[in-house]
């Protein structure tokens, strides 16, 4: 009998954000999986670090940061490759994602190259957009109303037609893309209603209106949130 492939969400940041059915599954999965930079350490291990008995196997799927090479389907495909070899052999892995495995998680390409071969489940978890929320102490939605999220690396003509198609947005994978989306939201009159968060929930986080940061050193791993005025709670 083959092992079980496990997707966890071990959330945004805060090692104390994982869920209680994501930590029983770390306790006992004698293999893990997650992925990392070319070089350097991973972000989702670094967060369940604290949650991760001695002694388990690991398996490092090494991914470039290069946005032109990701996805790494040779990434994806050796990676699948190793853990499909651990499962075959009866041992249940436990993948690892910050946030949630399925939004924007990088668990979907191994679920694809594994999920018809293979039983999975699928572990929910925290993800950095509900983080974000929770840092800038500011509702996504109310009612009838429509959140959007929009990558920033989208083109600059679709995210302000979408801006003005929406209630509500989070703008994510900010990064380089800063600056166009900033001129995007003064634009269409909506800094004032804009929150920036950084690093949601973890110890370098950081929450500002959107007019005190400089676009050029906007991370990465931040997000924007914007609601316009007039649609109340």
């Amino acid at each position: 009998m083959s092992g079980t492939l496990y997707g966890l969400g071990v959330g945004p940041g805060d090692p104390d954000l994982i869920t209680l059915k994501a930590h029983r599954i770390l306790q006992r999965a004698p293999v893990i999986a997650y992925p990392a930079p070319e070089v350097g350490d991973s972000l989702a291990r670094s967060i369940a670090a604290p949650h991760i008995p001695e002694g388990r196997r690991e398996i490092i799927i090494r991914m470039p940061l290069d946005p032109q090479r990701f996805p790494d389907r040779t990434a994806y495909d050796k990676g699948a490759a190793e853990i499909a070899g651990a499962l075959r052999g009866g041992d249940d892995v436990a993948v690892i994602c910050e946030g949630d495995p399925f939004f924007y998680g990088s668990f979907m390409y191994l679920f694809n190259r594994l999920a018809d071969d293979f039983p999975v489940q699928v572990v929910p978890g925290i993800s950095s957009l509900m983080a974000c929320a929770g840092a800038a102490q500011t509702p996504l939605v109310a009612r009838n109303e429509v959140l959007s999220i929009l990558p920033a690396p989208m083109a600059e003509e679709e995210l302000r037609s979408r801006l003005l198609q929406t209630d509500a947005a989070a703008i994510i994978k900010l990064g380089r893309h800063a600056p166009k989306v900033y001129g995007v939201l003064r634009e269409l009159d909506l800094m004032d209603q804009a929150h920036y968060v950084a690093h949601a929930s973890m110890p370098e986080q950081q929450v500002h209106k959107l007019s005190d940061v400089d676009p050029d050193e906007v991370p990465y791993f931040a997000m924007i949130l914007v609601r316009r005025e007039g649609v109340g709670l």
